[in-house]
C-alpha cells in the first residue's frame, strides 16, 4: 500500500455526491445516519472504543452511553469502480493520476452495513464506596468461536460482560384466517337462551347440548384457520451470557483475549487479572503494582495485551513509559518482568510535563508477535521485542505542541489518550491527533514522510468554542501525573494559539485485519477510509 493511494481515496470521498462506502442492506435505526465521506455514522453518543472482528467481517463500536453497535460486511462480490457507476464532480485540484485511476477502474472497498445494537451497561452507583459507575464502554473485544454465533466482551469501569450475538429468521404473518368455530362459540354465548339461564340437559363437561349442536353445524375444516408466514430477513439478537464483576478496585482500561481461546485478561490502574471465559466468579491476579503505602505510588498500568501467538506471554505499558513483557510460566505472580522496553529521550531537560507525556496510552502487538506499536502523547513508536534499549522507529505526531505543554496542561488536554493500530501485514501504522487528523506511516520512513488526513466531511470548517460533552472523572493514573481539574472549557486554536483544535480529536481507530481499511471515530461520527 502506498500513502499516495490513501490520499486519492480520501479526495474521492469528499469530492463526490455519492459515497464510496455505501451501507447497503437493511435501513439503520432512527438514531443512526449515513452520509458521504466514507461510511459516516452519527451515533447518539460519543464513541469510546471500536474493534474489527478477526476475520474482518464485523466491526463493533462502543459509546459513552453504554451501547454497542455492530456493523457487518455486506455480502457479495467486489465490483470495479468505473465511469458508469461513479459520479464525478469536476474540480481543478485533481491530478492526472486520479483521472487515470477512474478510467482504469479499481476494486470497490468493502461495504459495511448496520447489523444490530444492544445496551451493554447501565449507570450504577456503588453505595459502599459512594462512587458513581458510568455506563461508558471502555473496551470491546471479539472472542474466538467455532460456531455461527458471535461472542464478544465489553466492559465499563468495573464490570465485564460476555455477549452472544445470534442470527434468527425474522418472520411476519402475511395472511391470517381465523377458524369460524371460535366465532361460533362466542356468538352462542351471547344468545338470549344463555342470558335467561334456560336449563337444558348438559354433558359431563358442562357444555349444553344446544351449544354443541350449533357449534358442530358451523364447524369448517381445520385448515381454514391456518395462517401464512413470510420471511422478512435475518435479524441479530444479543444476549448476555456471563458477567465478570467485583474483581477490580480501580477503573478497567484494557481487555485482551488469549490465543488459546479460553482465557482473557482485564487490567486496571494497578492490577491485571486472568479470567476463564467459562468461569465468572473466580479470577487470578497475575500482576499487582499496588504498594503497601499508597503515598509511594509512582507508576500505574495504562494498557495491556496478550501475545498473538504465545498464550503464556503478555505485555503491558505504564505511565512512566515502560513496556514490560512477562511470561506467566515463571511464577504465579508476574512481578518480575521478562523484558523491559524503555527509551530515554536525551534532548532537553526533564520537567514535570515531560514526565506526563511519556505515559503510554496504548500498545498493540503485530501479527508476527515480534514487534510492538506503542503510543504516548507526542510519539508513535515501533519496538522490536529483542531490542529493549530503543525503538526501531519513532514517528512524531504533533511535535509543534511541545513548546505549549504548559497550555495543554492548563486545558487538561495533556491527559488525552490516543489509540494506535497496525495493518494486517504490519507494514503500516496509524494513530490520531487533534483537529480530527489521522496520521498514517509506512514502515521504514520517518515522520516527515507520513500522511495526514482530516476525518471530517467539512475539512475547512472554522473551529469554535465548545464545552466538553462529558466531564471525565479523575482516575488514579491522572494522580500519578499531576492534578486533574474537571469541568474546564476546551479552547480552540484562535484563543490559545496552539494551531490546532483541541476540542476536535481523533482518539479511537482500528485497522481492518485483511484489507487497507481504517475505521476512525471523531466525537459521535464514524469514518472509514480505504486505500
Amino acid at each position: 500500500m502506498s500513502i499516495g493511494e490513501i490520499v486519492v481515496a480520501h479526495e474521492y470521498a469528499i469530492s463526490t455526491e455519492q459515497s464510496l462506502f455505501q451501507g447497503g442492506g437493511s435501513d439503520p435505526p432512527n438514531n443512526l445516519f449515513l452520509e458521504v465521506s466514507g461510511l459516516t455514522v452519527l451515533l447518539g453518543d460519543i464513541i469510546s472504543t471500536m474493534e474489527f472482528e478477526k476475520s474482518g467481517d464485523y466491526l463493533a463500536v462502543g459509546d459513552q452511553g453504554g451501547r454497542v453497535v455492530i456493523f457487518e460486511k455486506k455480502a457479495g462480490k467486489d465490483v470495479r469502480i468505473t465511469s458508469a457507476n461513479f459520479i464525478w464532480v469536476p474540480s481543478e485540484h485533481h491530478s492526472q493520476f486520479e483521472l487515470e485511476q477512474l478510467d482504469y477502474g479499481d476494486l470497490q472497498p468493502p461495504k459495511f452495513q448496520y447489523k444490530t445494537e444492544f445496551q451493554s451497561h447501565e449507570p450504577e452507583f456503588d453505595y459502599l464506596k459512594s462512587v458513581e459507575i458510568q455506563e461508558k464502554i471502555n473496551k470491546v473485544k471479539w472472542c474466538t468461536t467455532r460456531s455461527k454465533s458471535l461472542f464478544m466482551l465489553s466492559t465499563n469501569d468495573k464490570t465485564i460482560k460476555l455477549w452472544k450475538v445470534t442470527e434468527r429468521k425474522a418472520k411476519q404473518v402475511k395472511e391470517m384466517n381465523l377458524n369460524p368455530s371460535v366465532y361460533s362459540e362466542n356468538a352462542l354465548l351471547a344468545e338470549r337462551s344463555f342470558v335467561r339461564g334456560e336449563h337444558k340437559s348438559s354433558f359431563g363437561n358442562g357444555n349444553y347440548l344446544e351449544w354443541k349442536e350449533k357449534t358442530e353445524n358451523r364447524m369448517l375444516p381445520s385448515h381454514v384457520g391456518d395462517s401464512k408466514e413470510a420471511n422478512i430477513g435475518d435479524s441479530a439478537f444479543a444476549r448476555c451470557r456471563r458477567v465478570y464483576a467485583h474483581a477490580h478496585d480501580f477503573n478497567i482500561n484494557s481487555l485482551s483475549n488469549n490465543s488459546d481461546g479460553e482465557t482473557f485478561i482485564s487490567a486496571d490502574d494497578l492490577r491485571i487479572n486472568l479470567w476463564n471465559l467459562e468461569v465468572n466468579d473466580q479470577c487470578f491476579n497475575i500482576i499487582d503494582m499496588k504498594p503497601s503505602n499508597m503515598e509511594d505510588l509512582t507508576e500505574v498500568i495504562t494498557s495491556a495485551e496478550f501475545h498473538p501467538l504465545h498464550c503464556n506471554v503478555l505485555a503491558y505499558g505504564s505511565s512512566r513509559g515502560f513496556i514490560r513483557l512477562v511470561d506467566m510460566r515463571q511464577s504465579a505472580l508476574c512481578d518480575h518482568s521478562a523484558r523491559i522496553l524503555h527509551h530515554v529521550e536525551s534532548r532537553g531537560p526533564k520537567s514535570f510535563f515531560t514526565e506526563i507525556i511519556v505515559s503510554i496510552s496504548d500498545i498493540k502487538f503485530a501479527t508476527d508477535g515480534r514487534h510492538i506499536l506503542s503510543r504516548d502523547y507526542m510519539n508513535l513508536k515501533l519496538w522490536d521485542t529483542r531490542m529493549s534499549i530503543s525503538p526501531v522507529a519513532i514517528y512524531k505526531i504533533h511535535e509543534h505542541l511541545r513548546p505549549k505543554l504548559s497550555d495543554l496542561y492548563n486545558e487538561d488536554a495533556i491527559f488525552d489518550k490516543f489509540d494506535c493500530c497496525l495493518s494486517g501485514d504490519g507494514l503500516n501504522f496509524a494513530t490520531g491527533s487533534y483537529s480530527n487528523l489521522l496520521r498514517i506511516f509506512p514502515y521504514g520512513v520517518g515522520s516527515a514522510e507520513g500522511m495526514t488526513l482530516e476525518a471530517t466531511k467539512l475539512p475547512n470548517r472554522k473551529p469554535h468554542l465548545q464545552v466538553a460533552p462529558r466531564t471525565r472523572r479523575s482516575s488514579l493514573s491522572n494522580l500519578t501525573r499531576g492534578f486533574y481539574r474537571p469541568g474546564r472549557e476546551i479552547l480552540n486554536s484562535e484563543s490559545n494559539d496552539l494551531s490546532c483544535d483541541l476540542n476536535s480529536k481523533l482518539l479511537h481507530l482500528a485497522w481492518h485485519p485483511r484489507t487497507n481499511l481504517i475505521a476512525c471515530a471523531t466525537g459521535s461520527s464514524l469514518f472509514m477510509y480505504y486505500a
